[in-house]
């Protein structure tokens, strides 16, 4: 018997502070060698629309499956997310299917989960301001995960559409800022999240401040771009994976191609940090920078855990496909 998980189930089941929790030691694992994972296998469909399959092997706690993901920009006109996944999770003694869980809503808090890990380890300790670049999930995502490890005072908000920008403030649950300029929400902030569609640069070098975090989620294909080059040239880089990154990431491989950098000015993965074979920081004046794309590990560590609470909980629908 499998067992089924709508995003409503995981709703009910995954909360935040566990989700942070998990990714770290899902990072961990990752950049230890207890991950089996490759490059995700993308297919494009179009200028901008693509479907990603994302399968990996977590050798403990055992977790073994893919994720497949399909990401449609002309969603957003039709009312519809622009993001839509499922998660596969197999026995990992047997290779049983074991659950079918909405990936959606999964990838929407893993991401910011995975965010708030990055900001534990790397933002200063006293950063007060947040500002946030964008207004659709990711942007509601980061509110709700990065206040659990920062104390911010502030917090602001920037998207390219207006109307979008204030019903995000409006249903905030906590005061938002609404900014009339990208530049006026990231100057003097301490923790910036970039969660936007930008394919071209949302956020220029002289506007960051001294000591500031950056957290890139966009741009995750190798021709998109979402920062000023130089940016990333000044700021001590962490990814999530270094084969990904070098593959993926347009903000690093364009970066070198274009001799700004090369590739050993990424530094560390993240899983590094946390494990502490590395620093997040080295001063309270350096700028800070995570680029994010999304692991496979990530999302079967917290299928495995919404699995495992579902299980708990009697949450889901169980179904027998033979076999």
């Amino acid at each position: 018997m499998a067992l089924v998980l709508s995003e409503a189930d995981i709703r009910a089941v995954l909360s935040m502070p566990d989700l942070i929790g998990a990714m770290e030691t899902a990072l961990a694992a990752f950049s230890s060698g207890q991950v089996v994972q490759p490059v995700r296998t993308v297919v494009e469909m179009g200028d901008a629309a693509f479907f990603g399959a994302m399968p990996g092997y977590i050798k403990y706690p055992a977790a073994l499956g893919a994720k497949l993901v399909a990401v449609i920009p002309a969603n957003q006109e039709r009312g519809l997310p622009t993001h839509r996944a499922s998660i596969l999770l197999l026995d990992p003694e047997t290779g049983a299917l074991a659950a079918i869980l909405d990936g959606r809503l999964i990838t929407e808090m893993r991401t910011a989960a995975v965010s708030a890990v990055s900001a534990r380890h790397m933002a200063r300790p006293d950063a007060a301001v947040l500002a946030i670049l964008g207004s659709g999930v990711q942007a509601r995502s980061h509110l709700a995960a990065l206040p659990l490890v920062r104390a911010f005072q502030e917090v602001r908000a920037w998207s390219p559409t207006r109307s979008h920008l204030e019903m995000f403030a409006a249903e905030s649950p906590v005061p938002v800022c609404p900014c009339r300029t990208a530049a006026e929400a990231v100057r003097g902030a301490d923790v910036i999240v970039l969660a936007t569609a930008a394919t071209t640069p949302a956020i220029e070098n002289g506007w960051v401040a001294e000591g500031a975090h950056i957290i890139s989620v966009g741009a995750c294909r190798p021709t998109h771009r979402e920062m000023d080059p130089a940016l990333v040239a000044r700021a001590r880089l962490v990814v999530d994976s270094k084969a990904a990154a070098f593959a993926e990431s347009g903000d690093i491989v364009l970066g070198i191609r274009e001799a700004l950098f090369a590739a050993g000015h990424v530094v560390a993965e993240l899983g590094e940090i946390v494990a502490g074979r590395l620093p997040g920081r080295t001063s309270d004046g350096q700028v800070t920078l995570f680029k994010s794309l999304g692991l496979a590990a990530e999302d079967l560590a917290s299928a495995r855990l919404a699995f495992e609470r579902a299980r708990m909980l009697a949450k889901g629908i169980e179904i027998d496909l033979g076999g």
